[in-house]
């Protein structure tokens, strides 16, 4: 029988008890991936299958390693991997094999998956849709022609087609949302500290990247969630260790519904038809939901994310566009965000900042009346897959190429936990998600209202027709 759609909780446990040898679970991982992800371009930079089942059959006869034993596991190309190419989606790295893991893949070894390779990403993981110049674009398994979504948008079709059962990805600006959104998954992006951050460069000023799970149920992203979050004395913002499998039972929450924030965001008005239809769901796992006015002015919100945003990846990426050779290999979005950045004086970056502190006190004041909030994952249902980015959303002009994802950014401006929920099929058959945001350090209670949504879910079920 396939594995290809089995929760991860179950291999593991099979796996455990000696109903499934980690051997044949990689025997039947790589012939679905051999199968599938040409259709896809899902997975990249995939190890040689021989020493795969090599390391495989080692683990059949070996203790249990840890919480991932024997899982086949494709880590995210912006994760530096031991022995595995990883380009971070760029030119500048498309031959760079590290010598060394990054925190995030050191804990996947520790916890005993087996890296088989990595999920496809843009280009340093700029934009929400996942192509670059080394391995292409990654499609929708639900269309073929569409977008995946991004930048962990390899992980979602992977996740999304039954090539692995887990997958890490990462969001900034809503990397682990869309994805989720568009491959009918559910994700987590952690309150902001709970996953430690590689331990390098600059850690401190304006942090707005998180690393998080991905999963195709709620119970796989708990697991997979143990075993990524957790202090490192090295990294200045961290949370104590929680066991987010032994999740409390969902008791009930209140849902600020906040729709396009009184019009402030422009939506496909099909999508938002289609989420508000979606949203006595919630009511049905226990949630009490109503429409509420804005939190905040939305501009402000926009103009501090983009100036923040502007600085950091000048912070990330200056180096590059420094040297001739390298910056002609930089995608324009890059160069874009690097000179955005050195147009910055210490006032704008101090009044992006003070924007910030205003949202986070707003937020704190917010969360008195209501246990979440909730809003749109994204504004447009997926885009054709040759497309950069929309460069309108119902007639409104984009003036970026992330303006049309800006609904994402309230939660990574306020380092706010965000869980994603599918949200069913339009009628063309792609895929919608919702985001439910909570205040910092709701994260067991999100995943506990994950766990009575999906009791309810009525289309956790429906993989796509590969």
């Amino acid at each position: 029988m396939t594995t290809a759609y089995r929760p991860a909780h179950e291999l593991i446990d099979e796996i455990a008890t000696g109903n499934l040898s980690p051997s044949a679970l990689m025997e039947d991982s790589l012939a679905r991936i051999a199968a599938i992800n040409p259709k896809i371009n899902a997975i990249v930079a995939l190890r040689d299958e021989a020493v795969l089942m090599d390391e495989a059959h080692a683990m059949d006869a070996a203790p249990v390693k840890g919480p991932l034993h024997g899982l086949p596991f494709a880590v995210k190309d912006l994760v530096a991997t031991k022995g595995i190419t990883s380009s971070w989606g760029s030119p500048i790295f498309k031959d760079f094999v590290p010598s060394k893991d990054h925190l995030l893949a050191a804990r996947l070894r520790a916890a005993g998956a087996i890296l088989i390779g990595k999920t496809n990403v843009p280009e340093f993981g700029l934009g929400s849709h996942s192509f670059n110049p080394i391995y292409g674009t990654t499609k929708n398994p639900y269309d073929l022609k569409k977008s995946a979504g991004g930048s962990s948008g390899g992980a979602g079709a992977a996740l999304a087609a039954g090539l692995v059962s887990l997958a890490d990805g990462s969001d900034m600006m809503g990397s682990l949302r869309n994805p989720a959104a568009w491959n009918n998954l559910y994700s987590l992006r952690p309150t902001h500290g709970l996953v430690p951050a590689e331990p390098q460069g600059e850690m401190v000023m304006h942090p707005l990247s998180t690393d998080g799970p991905m999963a195709r149920n709620p119970q796989d992203l708990a697991l997979l969630l143990n075993v990524l979050a957790g202090p490192d004395q090295r990294v200045p913002y961290h949370w104590p260790k929680i066991d987010f499998q032994n999740l409390p039972n969902f008791a009930g929450a209140k849902i600020a519904w906040l729709s396009d924030w009184g019009g402030a965001l422009a939506m496909e008005p099909s999508l938002m038809t289609h989420l508000e239809g979606a949203l006595p769901i919630l009511t049905e796992a226990g949630a009490t939901v109503t429409p509420e006015k804005p939190l905040f002015p939305f501009e402000k919100i926009w103009a501090s994310w983009c100036g923040l945003r502007h600085f950091a990846i000048l912070g990330k990426l200056g180096c590059y566009a420094s040297n001739p050779i390298q910056r002609d290999l930089l995608k324009p979005e890059a160069i874009w965000e690097i000179e955005g950045g050195k147009s910055l004086t210490p006032a704008d970056i101090l009044v992006a900042s003070a924007d910030r502190s205003d949202w986070l006190r707003a937020v704190a004041r917010a969360f008195e009346g209501f246990d979440f909030f909730a809003l749109p994952a994204t504004q447009t249902w997926p885009f054709a897959a040759e497309m950069r980015y929309p460069d309108a959303i119902n007639g409104s002009a984009m003036d970026t190429y992330h303006h049309w994802m800006a609904v994402v950014t309230p939660a990574s401006l306020g380092g706010l936990p965000a869980l994603t929920l599918p949200a069913g099929f339009g009628e063309t058959g792609l895929p919608a998600g919702i985001q439910i945001i909570g205040p910092k350090g709701s994260d067991a209670r999100l995943l506990a209202f994950a766990n009575a949504y999906h009791k309810v879910n009525p289309w956790k079920d429906k993989h796509p027709a590969l």
